[in-house]
């Protein structure tokens, strides 16, 4: 048991070093390339090929870890956002549309290898001791890489102001390729790996319940990144006239925030299940609740309320709701899964999270551009009822099932 707490520490600090990259590099991109002229819906398409390959990553991902092994995936997920970090410090000049694309296409597949191969990793680390223990590791993990990502968005919007774009790139892929050596020399050889090697039509779920929970994922990822991606950092400082630093510190306290409250997710909803996990219809609910909240966001702002005391309570509305969503989603495809399957049960999953993703970026540039924040706000209740409606499929995690897969 000391020995899978120790392996359960080392993969999450080498999950929290990558994702402060990956969300300095998001606010380096957004902000520097607004700053050089960029439309918002240029600034979104900046992102397109982040989301499409972390599709297909995570498609192939989950297979490629279970022949592999977990760690492996993970390091080289490691390795590639170090290469995405150096691409971008060329000059000015060189920093064209398809260019940056590319980068950004390599850092999508490094975010989406590395996070499936520690969300995997938790099932096999966490072992026998019932649903709610599954629920506390995987909340503790995504929770803490959130709050951690919220931090990245900081670091990226001050060493931008600080040290200038291609200077905090650099320190960003120095510091993470000393986490890299570092993880690469503590996690054992062939951890996460399947006795068997799969085949790749395998990794298409033929289990329901895995199928409407991926889709509900998509919508409830997409209502976030539909106006939280590029509607609301470019209306912050093109409207509300906020500096870089500022936009980053707000948004990092925001994903910050979020990130404490789905590690706390066990703790706020346990007394409705017994010491077990959480099932559908918790899912539902949850749901139903946090699309009341881009509605009452937008239309404040059509009311002409403070549209700056509008955001930050509203946004702390919604971050609170968006964890306990997100919290329980990824306890139910831990649980959901088997053993001899998870990995490529996550990174199904996954897919449709980056699917979602792709759509909410997309939609952010197009519909802020078009129809302002209240528009984005307005697309992001829309995906957040479609994910609730998908939700009714969901089945309750019984504690014998739970029981029986060792969760």
């Amino acid at each position: 048991m000391e020995r899978n707490v120790r392996n359960y520490l080392v993969v999450t600090g080498g999950y929290w070093a990558f994702t402060v990259t990956d969300g300095a590099i998001r606010m380096l991109v957004v902000l520097y390339f607004h700053l050089l002229g960029y439309s918002p819906f240029e600034v979104a398409m900046l992102f397109l090929f982040y989301e499409i390959f972390g599709i297909v990553t995570n498609l192939v991902g989950g297979w490629l870890g279970a022949r592999i092994g977990l760690n492996l995936t993970m390091h080289i997920g490691m390795g590639m956002q170090v290469v995405a970090l150096a691409m971008l410090t060329v000059p000015d000049a060189w920093l064209s549309v398809p260019y940056v694309m590319a980068a950004q296409a390599l850092s999508g597949i490094a975010k989406d290898l590395n996070k499936m191969s520690a969300k995997a990793s938790v099932k096999t680390l966490a072992g026998g001791g019932g649903g709610s223990k599954l629920f506390k590791w995987v909340a503790m993990l995504t929770g803490s890489k959130n709050a951690l990502k919220g931090a990245g968005f900081f670091v990226g919007a001050a060493l931008l102001e600080w040290i200038g774009f291609r200077s905090a790139l650099a320190v960003l892929a120095g510091l993470l390729l000393v986490v890299l050596i570092a993880t690469a020399l503590l996690l054992p050889a062939g951890f996460g790996k399947m006795k068997s090697r799969p085949k790749f039509t395998q990794v298409f779920s033929n289990r329901p319940e895995i199928n409407w929970l991926s889709a509900a994922r998509f919508f409830l990822f997409g209502s976030r990144d539909v106006w939280f991606v590029v509607g609301l950092p470019v209306f912050l400082y093109s409207v509300l006239g906020w500096s870089f630093t500022q936009v980053g510190a707000f948004l990092a306290l925001w994903v910050i925030g979020y990130g404490f409250v789905q590690a706390s997710a066990p703790r706020l909803i346990r007394r409705s299940h017994h010491g077990q996990g959480p099932g559908g219809s918790t899912a539902r609910q949850a749901a139903f609740v946090l699309a009341l909240l881009p509605v009452g966001i937008a239309l404040a702002l059509g009311q002409g309320w403070d549209p700056a005391w509008v955001l930050i309570v509203g946004l702390i509305l919604f971050g609170i709701a968006f964890a306990i969503n997100s919290a329980v989603h990824s306890y139910l495809i831990l649980a959901y899964s088997d053993f001899d399957k998870v990995s490529m049960n996550v990174g199904f999953y996954y897919m449709a999270n980056a699917g979602g993703r792709l759509t909410g970026t997309v939609l952010s540039g197009w519909a802020y551009q078009v129809h302002g924040l209240e528009g984005c706000l307005w697309w992001s209740a829309g995906f957040v009822i479609a994910a609730a409606l998908l939700s009714f499929q969901l089945p309750e995690v019984s504690a014998g099932e739970s029981e029986a897969d060792g969760v």
